[in-house]
């Protein structure tokens, strides 16, 4: 039963952490747009305005993706809350942490960054 405890214990700490750092990129996407509206608002050609759109839906995507996330995080929350501590640790609890949203998280932090690292760049050049 300790064992499970500390399992339970170990899965929240790991969405708490998912839901802190979803929070924060939802957070930063807010600060590059607006960053993206400032350089919006200084009529530049073509070369700036193109990428400027890209990055504007990118944003409301990523928006998308972590308002997904973070209801994924929020319903495991809920599993975890009501578990019973007799249930095999192999069954459902082994899913709830090896489960599909772990390799999602994985895939959408590096998508993050990947979008970040554009940002950067393309900020680097036109503000």
């Amino acid at each position: 039963m300790q064992t499970k405890v500390s399992y339970l214990s170990d899965l929240r700490f790991n969405l708490e952490t998912w839901k802190r750092e979803l929070r924060f990129h939802f957070n930063e996407m807010d600060t590059f747009q607006e960053k993206l509206e400032e350089i919006a608002g200084r009529e530049y050609d073509i070369r700036a305005t193109k990428p400027l759109e890209r990055f504007q839906n990118r944003i409301m995507i990523e928006k998308n993706e972590i308002s997904k996330l973070m209801h994924r995080c929020k319903k495991k929350m809920k599993n975890i809350a009501f578990v019973d501590l007799s249930e095999n640790i192999d069954g459902r609890l082994m899913n709830e942490q090896q489960g599909k949203l772990k390799d999602d998280m994985r895939q959408y932090i590096k998508m993050h960054y990947e979008l970040k690292e554009e940002m950067m760049n393309f900020f680097a050049k036109w503000l």
